[in-house]
């Protein structure tokens, strides 16, 4: 077994619950012989360790031969998948469904047909309800090979009803297919270059959903059918900038759930996306009330007892809640209380941050350094944007616009610190960057130039005038279809203010939300 596959064993291991854990070592001790003996003991020293070593291993226990070790490794790893999934059998709707196809197939092959078409009236019965497609498209299959072992004078219209159910579970399973092969497109070109920025991105992304999609007849669409395209109108709208659009999709898609709420644990992780896409939407248009009945959603999930939350859900809850909780601190200006929240919870963070994928590792990034930004700890923003900027290369190819936004906070950071001298060399630098990712709005040219101005020596008056000047520069950006999505990044407008103001960036903020958030702002 490869060192990457042992890896791999130590990771199943630890990500496993203290009851799978349990489940386990029960099956596998109902077994006496001398392999499972080993088995629990490899997985009892495996499970002992903070970290995986092999060496280790070998060096202090007798009984495992390196020679049988490559074997007992990977025979561990599939011992433990069975276990879990028989564990979870019951909880997992899908797997429950294909355990009874495989017993169809068991007693088609014994010839038990009678006994392999009850089995599958069953399993078919749970699949059109759940409406899991792809195992109901499994299940007409076995009841296509049992037809002419069980044949009766309805033979003929048993056949045509079958190959009419065939043809509109395949329609179905071709719609649902093409709406996120749609999505999945507009997702790989989000994480590239971030929000459509230009007719050009806007253009690609016209190409990618032609206007069929977004004028679509969804009155006869089932609700995986209903789901999938609206997660698809979904990105698009706010991948395009067309913000109320995009989180009426959200609401409508959150409606399926609130309607019908046994669809919850069976879709738990559309349904998680979709509370996701809807606060995007509120943050964006400042629905704060709105928005935090929405982030609730989250605890109630926890607190569910019909929801079996796997690693991989609570991963995204606590993904989720951390980034919401920002979004609504940035929402009230409260970047004191942000960033005391951030600092309590540093070990938590920087262990959560480990377990994310590059995506979600640079936004938290970026939200960490905006808070200490908005806070006036110009130093601690710069040390979680560096973070950002000293990426690696295959980090910076993804999303490429906050990347940019990253280098000009940073800039404005070094700005607030009085290191003046680093100014020019990183606006040369950035701009230099910028160029290569095709990434230059007039929004960044103003605010390059008004920095590497800045350099230089000036009076208050001067200064003054200057960041009355550039304001007068960015104010008419924010009507822009293309130019205003920036400030969605950086409040530079706020920042501005301050500086022309005498005030804090907090201060300011908090002013306006107080006016946007109205009487909905806590007191």
């Amino acid at each position: 077994m490869p060192k990457e596959r042992s890896n791999h064993l130590y990771q199943l291991i630890k990500s496993m619950s203290r009851s799978e854990k349990r489940y386990f070592k029960l099956v596998s001790n109902e077994s006496k012989n001398n392999s499972s003996k080993k088995f629990m003991l490899l997985f009892e020293l495996i499970d002992k360790q903070d970290v995986f070593d092999e060496e280790q291993l070998l060096a202090s226990t007798p009984e495992l031969k390196p020679i049988q070790f490559s074997n007992l490794k990977a025979h561990l790893y599939k011992r433990i998948l069975q276990a879990l999934r028989q564990f979870h059998l019951t909880k997992m709707e899908d797997a429950e469904i294909r355990e009874m196809i495989d017993h169809a197939e068991l007693l088609y092959n014994r010839g038990l047909y009678e006994q392999c078409a009850d089995i599958l009236r069953k399993s078919k019965k749970k699949a059109q309800k759940s409406d899991h497609l792809e195992l109901l498209l499994e299940i007409l299959r076995w009841e296509k090979s049992l037809l002419t072992h069980t044949l009766d004078k309805h033979n003929q219209r048993r056949v045509n009803k079958l190959i009419q159910e065939v043809q509109d579970t395949n329609d179905r399973i071709n719609q649902i297919n093409k709406f996120s092969n749609i999505s999945a497109k507009l997702n790989a070109f989000y994480l590239k270059v971030g929000y459509v920025k230009s007719e050009k991105d806007l253009k690609k992304v016209n190409d990618l959903v032609n206007n069929d999609i977004l004028s679509i007849d969804e009155d006869k669409f089932s609700i995986n059918e209903k789901l999938s395209l609206y997660e698809l109108y979904i990105g698009f709208y706010y991948f395009t900038h067309e913000v109320e659009k995009g989180y009426d999709y959200a609401q409508k898609c959150l409606n399926i759930f609130h309607n019908d709420t046994d669809l919850i644990p069976s879709r738990l992780d559309v349904y998680i996306r979709t509370i996701n896409n809807l606060l995007i939407g509120q943050y964006k248009l400042y629905k704060y009330r709105e928005f935090n009945e929405t982030k609730s959603l989250f605890r109630k999930i926890r607190s569910n007892d019909k929801i079996e939350l796997s690693e991989n859900i609570k991963m995204k809850l606590l993904k989720y809640s951390y980034v919401h909780e920002f979004n609504r601190l940035f929402m009230l200006g409260d970047f004191t209380g942000g960033v005391q929240r951030v600092n309590l919870l540093l070990n938590n963070i920087e262990f959560f941050i480990e377990k994310l994928n590059k995506h979600s590792r640079l936004i938290l990034y970026y939200k960490i350094a905006c808070l200490y930004f908005g806070a006036s700890d110009f130093r601690l923003s710069s040390k979680w944007l560096n973070r950002i900027i000293n990426s690696d290369a295959l980090e910076m190819d993804v999303r490429e616009d906050v990347h940019v936004y990253a280098r000009i906070v940073n800039l404005i950071c070094h700005y607030e610190m009085g290191n003046t001298d680093l100014v020019d060399y990183y606006v040369k630098s950035t701009y230099r960057f910028m160029l290569r990712k095709d990434n230059l709005f007039k929004f960044q040219i103003y605010i390059m130039k008004f920095l590497k101005k800045l350099s230089r020596n000036m009076n208050d008056h001067e200064l003054t005038n200057a960041f009355i000047e550039l304001k007068d520069l960015l104010k008419p950006l924010e009507n822009d279809q293309f130019e205003k999505h920036p400030f969605m990044y950086f409040d530079i407008i706020s920042w501005l203010e301050g500086k022309i103001e005498k005030k804090t960036v907090q201060e300011v903020i908090q002013g306006k939300a107080r006016i946007l958030i109205g009487e909905d702002y806590p007191a």
